[in-house]
């Protein structure tokens, strides 16, 4: 083992010692894992959550992050083995933010809290993040029973996730899954803007605007157990991730808006000013000047909302370009053990390690 230690200028290291544990050529490198929950009076199903999750990633800590409950649900996931963690603003995106912010680990698993997704999984999910390498990996739900998914609620996650499909160009199954593991670096270039339940919607777009590297694998999700209550609010919450598509488009992908936007006006100019125009030809006159002053006017709008659109293009470029430095400032999932370990790095080159 060798022990590094680092000393401030003019400063005594008895006062200002810092120790680096580094690993002996050889000696195994374990890459820390962490679970994240996010629970909302969760009592009747967070502990059996907690459980699950520990015998698939014994060496993980497990994360319960109460949100205002108002019921047994730090005291259950306690008992159960999680660390407990307290987010005081309400809403699913709140708590992923904090969690973002506060958890330092390899590979980030969040899934909720309401014993809905298979958390037997998780150990499966984990090792195809890292044998991919991955950073993001999405569960997939695969529905058990009919009762599982509300009334509506397929519709929706069907209809939204074919306008990202659309609006961002890439395929994608589940835009609404809240079983999820992500890497060290996703996770430390995510914005995490959403308070409530569009953040997957905003973890989704995040991955396809900076074309992570992204899998997906089908994970079971049934109804929830008896005493747990949805939080979702089926047409309030369905409208908060309808508008977040139409402002991530809007911030994403401002050409395709704002060309659609001048097309649209430039269309309604040429209705209004083809009959002026064709009669100031035929008689050198023209007859209706308010209506040629509104067709001239929304035209000037069209162009003006054309050239914004390419400013604002530039402005996005840029910043993708700002997150994507961000997101390579990380090292990609396992790299640390493959640098560390020369058996892992001669088995994936195809060498013997001799």
């Amino acid at each position: 083992m060798v022990t590094v230690c680092l000393q401030r200028s003019g400063i005594p290291v008895s006062h200002h010692e810092r120790r680096i544990r580094l690993p002996d050529r050889g000696e195994p490198v374990r890459p820390t894992i962490a679970c994240v929950v996010p629970c909302h009076n969760e009592e009747a199903a967070v502990g059996k959550v907690v459980r699950d999750l520990r015998a698939a990633l014994p060496e993980a800590d497990i994360y319960v992050y109460d949100n205002n409950s108002t019921d047994r649900t730090a005291a259950i996931a306690r008992e159960a083995g999680a660390i407990i963690r307290e987010e005081s603003h309400k809403g699913k995106g709140n708590v992923v933010r904090r969690a973002f912010a506060d958890v330092d680990a390899d590979a980030l698993l969040i899934i909720d809290g309401d014993d809905t997704y298979d958390a037997t999984r998780a150990r499966d999910m984990v090792n195809l993040l890292f044998e991919g390498p991955y950073d993001q990996v999405v569960g997939t739900r695969q529905v058990a029973a009919d009762d599982a998914y509300r009334p509506g609620h397929s519709a929706g996650n069907k209809l939204f996730t074919s306008a990202v499909r659309t609006l961002f160009g890439r395929d994608v199954t589940d835009m609404l899954s809240g079983y999820r593991v992500f890497s060290r670096r996703f996770v430390k270039s995510f914005p995490a803007l959403s308070r409530e339940f569009e953040i997957e919607t905003e973890m989704t777009v995040h991955a396809l605007s900076l074309r992570l590297p992204t899998a997906e694998i089908a994970v079971g999700y049934t109804g929830r157990p008896t005493g747990s209550e949805s939080k979702l609010r089926t047409y309030r919450d369905g409208w908060r991730i309808l508008s977040l598509i139409l402002n991530l488009a809007r911030r994403e992908r401002p050409s395709l808006v704002h060309t659609t936007i001048a097309g649209l006006l430039a269309l309604v100019a040429v209705i209004l000013g083809t009959p002026v125009v064709v009669e100031f030809v035929r008689t050198g006159t023209v007859p209706r000047l308010p209506t040629a002053v509104l067709a001239a006017t929304i035209m000037t709008i069209a162009a003006l909302v054309l050239l914004l659109g390419y400013v604002l293009t530039s402005v996005t470029h840029m910043r993708r370009e700002q997150s994507r430095l961000m997101h390579l400032a990380y090292p990609a999932p396992g790299a640390e053990r493959r640098r560390l370990d020369p058996d892992v790095s001669a088995v994936e080159a195809g060498t013997t390690g001799d």
